[in-house]
């Protein structure tokens, strides 16, 4: 695949989530959609959404509920495109959000490979392949960015790096949907800063071309080391997503799993 086919994937991917067409993502005006559930939507993703807004950097392309396509058209018109992802603006449409008992809950930046900077980067330590076989005895916190407990079945490829017959670095891909596999990442903390992540992930999204399958990576924009990770593998920024959930939800998803000794 070239660079465009893979684009046009990604593009294709979202058209099924948003209950668009893939040359939405290309037109000059916002367009906004009722959300409706979809066989093909990455299998995480929770449909119909109440309010989920994708940029791949030319409009806005949102879903929304009855109740919200008004709201969210409104709010994606009043501000460039690239200002509806962040604060002060999203206060804006967090507060309409509230009033419905929602608010805004996830939001990320997504990779895809550029197949001319993409290639194999060099590490010191050996490289497997790895396939759903291997990963039965890796559900433990040091791989819970590579690997999903909730979701084993879909994780059906990786590339780990070992000392000695230790690993000490995971690389590892979700089949979230039929044409593109999600790249997770882990390194031991006393192995990292030395390229083990970046020779991981190279190695696994080569391997998951090679499938005829396309390789995505997602990072928040705050994740400093894992955007620099993915740019330093030849993937680039293609698209950014904005997604609203209930309150319960993120409330749920706020609270502290151990006491807070500064609360204390």
């Amino acid at each position: 695949m070239n660079n465009k086919e893979i684009l046009q994937t990604a593009m294709q991917q979202s058209a099924y989530e948003l209950n668009c067409q893939a040359e939405d993502f290309l037109a000059k005006d916002n367009i906004v959609t009722l959300s409706l559930t979809n066989a093909h939507a990455r299998k995480y993703l929770t449909l119909p959404f109440d309010a989920h807004l994708v940029s791949y950097g030319n409009n806005i392309v949102a879903s929304a509920s009855a109740a919200l396509t008004g709201a969210v058209k409104k709010y994606i018109d009043a501000y460039p495109a690239e200002h509806c992802f962040e604060t002060p603006n999203l206060h804006v449409l967090n507060d309409t959000l509230q009033k419905e008992g929602l608010r805004i809950c996830f939001m990320a930046e997504y990779f895809l490979p550029d197949t001319g900077r993409l290639k194999l980067l060099s590490t010191d330590y050996e490289l497997r392949i790895l396939h759903q076989e291997d990963f039965r005895d890796l559900y433990v916190k040091e791989w819970s960015n590579a690997l999903c407990e909730k979701r084993p079945h879909l994780d059906v490829l990786g590339v780990g790096a070992y000392d000695n017959n230790k690993l000490i670095g995971l690389a590892a891909c979700s089949a979230d949907c039929d044409t593109m596999y999600q790249i997770g990442i882990d390194v031991l903390p006393s192995y990292r800063r030395q390229g083990v992540a970046s020779a991981l992930t190279s190695a696994l999204a080569l391997e998951i071309l090679s499938l005829g399958k396309v390789p995505f990576y997602c990072a928040a924009w705050s994740n400093i080391k894992s955007v620099r990770n993915a740019v330093k593998c030849g993937f680039y920024p293609a698209w950014v997503e904005l997604t609203a959930k209930p309150a319960a939800f993120v409330a749920d998803m706020n609270k502290v799993k151990e006491p807070n000794p500064l609360l204390q």
